[in-house]
């Protein structure tokens, strides 16, 4: 609700001050756009979770699983402002990633932390000294994997609520309170974005946006997941997050071997490629949701979440229905 009413009065804020995205070659929309989008969603998770703190629900938590949310909703903010700042000043790649592994880190120092994971036929494995690096890597790199797909109309917030309406189920299944009520915030921000984010979309989220976004659904899986000692601990969160991170990795990778940048923007995303084979916008928007769905009931699935698998198998007939959609429309074009 609050993201719904702060969106159009952000958007008019924007116009006026002139804090649009100007459209080049490698943009897909034709008209500046106000970048500005990430303060309402940001609004939004803050209004909701200072709503749920001041009734005292994170009060019943420990001493330890108190300081893990607010590790996360702290980092949260602060990435938030990083990003602002850019969609405000256009900052330099490395000062941003400097920021980043310095929020991440202060994180990681309040119990966000990845500790252990448990492999199948291996056990449980602690991480000891390479805790650090390995939390670093995950909460900046899919802070950087949401920013990464925010190319078209509606793609990352689409990805990220429905990322954390999968979070927030293995939360409740296996009573994560704290990061349960963490994702609900974050779902309702991310999915009511899409009143005035989905095509043709009359506001971006921006940088602000995309790394509140992917920070705060990083630190969650963290918290939320990983921390269980179970088999799956670790494969769940790449599940639900994997459409981001495969596409991210895959497009870094590309650049690498042909010595460019790893910051520097380019076409070779997955939404880039469904485009050029010739998807419309939309129906590209939502092939991508489909393939975050199957993923993300995969994930349901993994965590023996009671009927996982049934929802796994509708969500692959409707993929295989999208899919099967597209061959078709890139055959007649």
């Amino acid at each position: 609700m609050v993201v719904l009413w702060t969106t159009p009065a952000i958007r008019a804020v924007g116009l006026k001050s002139g804090q649009v995205d100007l459209p080049d070659p490698r943009k897909v929309h034709t008209q500046p756009m106000v970048r500005l989008g990430g303060v309402s969603i940001f609004t939004g998770v803050t209004t909701a979770l200072l709503l749920v703190w001041s009734l005292g629900w994170f009060g019943i938590l420990p001493p330890a699983a108190e300081y893990e949310v607010w590790g996360v909703t702290i980092g949260s903010v602060l990435m938030f402002l990083v990003g602002l700042s850019d969609d405000l000043f256009s900052l330099p790649a490395v000062p941003r990633l400097l920021a980043q592994f310095g929020i991440a880190t202060a994180a990681w120092s309040v119990g966000v932390q990845i500790e252990a994971v448990s492999l199948p036929g291996v056990g449980v494995w602690q991480l000891g000294i390479l805790s650090l690096p390995i939390t670093l890597i995950w909460l900046v790199g899919v802070t950087n994997a949401i920013n990464f797909i925010d190319g078209l109309d509606g793609l990352a917030a689409g990805v990220s609520g429905i990322a954390a309406a999968v979070t927030l189920i293995v939360a409740l299944l296996t009573q994560q309170w704290a990061a349960a009520l963490i994702a609900s915030a974050l779902a309702g921000a991310a999915l009511g974005f899409l009143r005035y984010n989905f095509n043709p979309a009359q506001i971006f989220m921006g940088d602000g946006g995309a790394y509140f976004l992917g920070f705060m659904l990083a630190g969650l899986s963290v918290i939320g997941v990983v921390k269980l000692v179970t088999t799956v601990a670790i494969i769940v969160p790449l599940l639900i997050l994997s459409v981001p991170i495969v596409d991210t990795t895959s497009v870094i990778i590309q650049r690498l071997s042909k010595g460019l940048s790893p910051f520097k923007p380019d076409q070779r995303h997955l939404h880039h490629q469904l485009l050029k084979v010739g998807l419309s916008h939309r129906f590209t928007v939502l092939t991508i949701y489909a393939l975050t769905l199957w993923a993300g009931c995969l994930a349901l699935a993994v965590s023996g979440l009671p009927a996982g698998w049934t929802y796994t198998a509708g969500a692959t007939v409707l993929l295989g229905y999208v899919g099967w959609v597209a061959w078709r429309r890139t055959v007649e074009r």
